[in-house]
């Protein structure tokens, strides 16, 4: 088979690509043909700011995988103009299904991926693609030119849209991923990979077709997960007594100014733990680091991006993980730390409340309630027989059920399902 995967970030630090990633190698190491369009973008941020991380534009191989990379095209004005946009198509969604097509050709005014689109259009090599694959519905602008073109030539459409379903009862998270068009392409898409049950009932009660619509959840590797050096970790940061670890980008939506502010309140009670975070930082939440009182910031260690060892490093030292997000489909990140036999504090939003069990391995706090997060970090800080029971039942379960073999072995057999009916 050849496979078309259309991945907007193409790099393990993301957990969309992370997913692209495991699907992918395995499917050229059973000898497939897989090409991924990808942009020039490292940071999020460079779809829509300048002088964010990019990448070189071009073509690449890894893992047995080709993957091009199509630079990024803006509006001119300031990054201001992004979210500005979004917010009027959100409004302009509400008018309804008959609003699809303006929001498709607002979609497409930036970000912009022209060379992708020209690509498309011209490859010879693209000839026998059996099946595009597409992802993360909130950047559209990359999936619209896919899907235009897949269906022209009467092929097979797979989307893993990651749906972000926000806090419970609330539309704010959630609407600028099921706008009347983004809803419009998971309709019509031939199949639709969940990652929970959550985000599976969620779309099908937006009027996705039930029967079209599978969850396949994400994973980790455990060989990758193994030989963390906590130790090591600890004596390179200075870190002595408790540890609070916290990944992925550092931003409001992914509850991360929340731990902040409630490792101040542990530390203003007397707390000795120190809290690490690494990931890539986000502008707001750099001025609240900025703004540490020389106590408080002895307390912190901000480490941006870390390699792999170093991230293996610090979660065999951590005591504790913690990402309350609302913003998580699905949290590969619980799972790495389960796999070192870490507990986990997260927020009761998105499609967590399906990964992370709460009371036995882990604990769901409400997003933003600051009071009640620095509560269960308390409890599992300083009740260590539950907070290593609930380590361990994460252990046990990741090990059971929730490794890259394992999606795969679902992912895979979707791709025959969606072959077969397209």
């Amino acid at each position: 088979m050849h496979l078309l995967h259309i991945v907007q970030l193409y790099h393990r630090a993301s957990g969309a690509s992370r997913y692209f990633i495991e699907i992918g190698e395995r499917l050229a190491r059973e000898g497939h043909t897989v090409t991924v369009l990808s942009s020039d973008a490292f940071d999020l941020e460079h779809f829509w700011a300048p002088g964010k991380r990019s990448e070189p534009a071009g073509e690449s191989w890894h893992g047995g995988v080709r993957v091009l990379r199509f630079p990024v095209r803006r509006a001119l004005g300031p990054p201001i103009v992004y979210p500005v946009l979004r917010r009027l198509m959100v409004e302009l969604g509400r008018a309804g299904r008959p609003s699809a097509p303006l929001l498709r050709r607002l979609a497409a005014l930036t970000p912009r991926l022209p060379g992708l689109a020209d690509y498309l259009e011209n490859a010879p090599e693209l000839a026998d693609v059996d099946l595009v694959h597409t992802t993360n519905i909130t950047l559209d602008f990359a999936i619209l030119p896919a899907e235009r073109w897949a269906r022209r030539r009467g092929l097979p459409h797979l989307i893993t849209p990651f749906v972000h379903l926000g806090e419970p009862g609330s539309r704010q998270i959630v609407r600028y991923y099921t706008m009347p068009h983004q809803i419009e392409i998971m309709r019509r898409a031939t199949r639709v990979a969940t990652m929970t049950g959550l985000e599976r009932d969620y779309l099908v009660g937006r009027g996705v077709p039930a029967q079209r619509v599978r969850t396949v959840g994400a994973g980790v590797s455990l060989a990758e997960l193994a030989g963390g050096d906590g130790a090591r970790f600890r004596a390179a940061q200075g870190v002595a007594g408790p540890m609070v670890l916290s990944m992925g980008v550092a931003a409001y939506d992914k509850g991360t100014v929340h731990v902040l502010e409630a490792m101040r309140r542990l530390w203003a009670a007397g707390s000795p733990a120190t809290w690490v975070q690494c990931g890539p930082l986000m502008g707001h939440f750099q001025q609240l680091v900025d703004g540490l009182a020389g106590a408080e910031r002895e307390r912190v260690r901000v480490l941006g991006y870390v390699d792999d060892a170093t991230r293996r490093d610090a979660l065999a030292a951590a005591d504790l993980y913690a990402q309350p997000s609302r913003t998580d489909s699905f949290g590969i990140t619980f799972l790495e730390s389960w796999a070192s036999g870490t507990p986990v504090v997260a927020a009761n939003a998105g499609g967590v409340p399906a990964v992370v069990r709460h009371g036995v391995d882990g604990l769901l706090v409400p997003f933003g309630d600051v009071a009640a997060l620095a509560g269960a970090i308390r409890r599992l800080l300083a009740d260590r027989a539950l907070a290593g029971a609930m380590g361990e039942a994460g252990r046990r379960r990741v090990a059971r059920e929730l490794t890259w073999d394992a999606v795969y072995g679902r992912v895979r057999s979707l791709y025959d399902e969606a072959i077969g009916a397209g």
